[in-house]
């Protein structure tokens, strides 16, 4: 099955009005005719209205970088997953490290984010990695996949392209460290044989598998290589459009 490959950017907290309109307008401009594959941003919640003005009727699409599991109600600070539907997106994140460091969120209210996003036509991205001692411990490929599981409790996408999972080294997230190609690769083939024993092997082949872990323009194109590694969850490389559309270029 050919899968297009997705080049996500995450903005996590940054970006004013006017610099995601100037984000936008850089990226619009250097996209090549046609795209060799999917771009989308993912900016912070008060940004959204202004990335789909800018943004629609365009190649790049947009999504948010987390939802509550919540459909409405009086949960102060949350955003519902319609609300992120009424905005146009089309992607949300769900399980980031950051959340499960941070906000010390657990697998079970990421299935249930998942679950939620899917109710509401969107797709979410879902997050799992290790931290470096489970790494150095030989148990990273076990420690995901636990994560994917319990991430993935009760989820049932109605097809492939419905679901993206994120592989996301933690040791590795803004630190300057990076996997090596052979370390994405390992453990997106790990998590393709998993998700073809929950689901099928024809749904586990349509799934895109992301690479997530200080990906820059220089390492992206041999990150790629790897056939189980179908894009990339861009973080600091996102900020800037140059950079962004190098990642672009390197697919």
């Amino acid at each position: 099955m050919t899968r297009r490959v997705l080049i996500a950017g995450n903005w996590k907290m940054h970006k004013t009005t006017a610099e995601a309109r100037a984000w936008c307008r850089a990226v619009l401009d250097g996209l090549p005719d046609p795209v060799a594959c999917e771009v989308a941003v993912l900016p912070a919640y008060p940004l959204l209205p202004v990335v789909r003005e800018a943004l629609e009727n365009s190649p790049v699409r947009w999504g948010a970088q987390d939802v509550s599991a919540h459909e409405e109600g009086a949960y102060t600070g949350e955003v519902a997953a319609r609300q992120l539907a009424d905005l146009g997106c089309a992607y949300v994140v769900v399980g980031h490290s950051e959340r499960r460091a941070y906000w010390k969120e657990s697998n079970a209210l990421v299935a249930a984010k998942a679950r939620k996003a899917l109710e509401h036509g969107l797709v979410p991205i879902v997050c799992v990695g290790e931290p470096l001692e489970v790494r150095e411990a030989g148990e990273a490929v076990a420690f995901t996949l636990a994560q994917l599981e319990g991430s993935l409790e009760g989820v049932e996408a109605p097809d492939p392209g419905r679901l993206v999972v994120a592989y996301e080294p933690v040791w590795a997230i803004g630190t300057g460290r990076t996997a090596t190609p052979e370390d994405a690769q390992e453990m997106a083939r790990a998590i393709r044989d998993w998700l073809a024993r929950r689901y099928t092997p024809e749904f586990a082949a349509g799934v895109r598998v992301l690479y997530g872990g200080s990906i820059k323009p220089g390492n992206f194109a041999e990150i790629l290589e790897g056939p189980d590694v179908d894009g990339g969850l861009v973080g600091g490389a996102s900020l800037d459009a140059t950079r962004f559309l190098a990642l672009a270029t390197a697919v």
